[in-house]
């Protein structure tokens, strides 16, 4: 049943396919740039993956005005303001962000920063705080799991605070996401295999809670058919050039799915879990996603059933009953996780990844209750399920 009112909002354009870097300069020029200026990190640049868009600019009259390589795992104000300076001081034009999610976090701020003047970034955090279009910005991720080319939210570290400062805005949305599989070849098997699971999470959660529409759930089913068609094969090939694209492809789905419908309560265990014991997000979705659908399945057991069909196939879907698809689905979901972890060492459980013990559960728990991601779950829980829900991912 279609919901009486919701909305729908994707205006990043998508530029995919295996010569899709050398359309960068032109996609540029069309929005008056040429002089963008290159967000990455230090382990992107090391694998090379700079010289085929370096290689782009070399044939046109647009320039690579500066590389800042300096984004650190966790990205943070300081990262932020410097990078800031940095794009004003070499008179750049645009951003280009190259990288996971930090880089695109970081870059998305530094558009803030480069945009609006000065380098009190705290002003415009929360949500639609920023009074106009920025600074023409792209996307090239390097990884196949936050989606955050297709989203409208930053988040960076206040290190001097500890905690974590978002920003929510429509004007945060890239002008494109450009999808190339050479971004993605080298990255390691457990990497393929964590920020997978991050997409697969973004897509569940987007499908099953509580915001999800018509047209969201068109994209994340379609994103769990590709990641559950190609996640195994790109990890047994890692040179699968195809696999990787369609990877690419299916977390930029899954970004434009949770942007328009939120997430659930896998993230919001997650968000508390990445705080308490600081684990890649990624993983912690993998530890949390069985354990909530099952907490989930007594009020949107239907939904969880239609999982199957993208999850495992249509011979399978058609096989199972209609009261049963959503444990099958649930099982297949453990099935995968159990391969993953014989494949890549990905943990499966909170104890096999050595980070956390039994003691740091309640603060967990805690932090997950006023987790904003908790709202949009399609059960109610209080602290005692949340404490149930994380003695059976130990």
């Amino acid at each position: 049943m279609a919901k009486p009112y919701y909305e729908f909002f994707c205006p990043v354009k998508v530029i995919a396919g295996n010569a899709a870097l050398e359309h960068i300069p032109f996609e540029l020029a069309t929005l008056g740039s040429k002089r963008p200026m290159i967000i990455t990190d230090k382990g992107v640049r090391a694998n090379h993956l700079l010289e085929p868009i370096e290689a782009a600019f070399s044939s046109t009259d647009a320039e690579i005005g500066y590389i800042f390589d300096d984004v650190p795992p966790d990205s943070s104000l300081q990262t932020v303001r410097k990078a800031a300076q940095l794009y004003r001081d070499h008179h750049c034009d645009a951003i280009i962000a190259i990288g996971g999610g930090s880089v695109i976090d970081t870059s998305k701020a530094t558009n803030i920063l480069v945009s609006e003047g000065g380098d009190d970034l705290l002003k415009y955090s929360g949500a639609h705080n920023l009074p106009k279009p920025l600074k023409p910005f792209f996307v090239i991720p390097t990884t196949s799991g936050t989606g955050s080319e297709a989203t409208m939210v930053a988040v960076v570290s206040d290190t001097e605070k500890n905690v974590k400062m978002a920003f929510a805005s429509y004007y945060l949305m890239p002008h494109a996401a450009i999808l190339d599989p050479r971004m993605t070849l080298t990255l390691p098997a457990h990497l393929t295999a964590m920020t997978g699971m991050d997409a697969l999470t973004h897509c569940v959660e987007a499908y099953t809670c509580l915001a999800s529409n018509p047209l969201s759930d068109a994209y994340a089913s379609a994103g769990i058919k590709k990641i559950s068609e190609h996640l195994f094969n790109v990890i047994e090939n890692p040179s699968d050039s195809q696999g990787r694209l369609e990877l690419a492809q299916a977390s930029t789905m899954a970004g434009i799915a949770f942007s328009n419908s939120m997430v659930g309560l896998v993230h919001s265990l997650g968000h508390a879990l990445g705080a308490v014991a600081h684990l890649p997000h990624g993983l912690c979705m993998n530890l949390f996603l069985p354990y909530v659908l099952e907490y989930n399945k007594e009020v949107n057991g239907d939904k969880i059933g239609e999982l199957l069909l993208p999850l495992a196939g249509a011979d399978i879907y058609a096989q199972t009953p209609a009261n049963l698809r959503a444990d099958k689905a649930i099982s297949t979901i453990l099935a995968m996780r159990d391969r993953l972890f014989s494949l890549t060492k990905l943990p499966r459980t909170l104890r096999e990844t050595g980070k956390i013990t039994e003691a740091q559960l309640d603060e967990v728990a805690e932090k997950a209750l006023n987790d904003g991601s908790i709202i949009y779950n399609p059960k109610e829980a209080n602290i005692q399920d949340l404490k149930a829900i994380l003695h059976k991912a130990w």
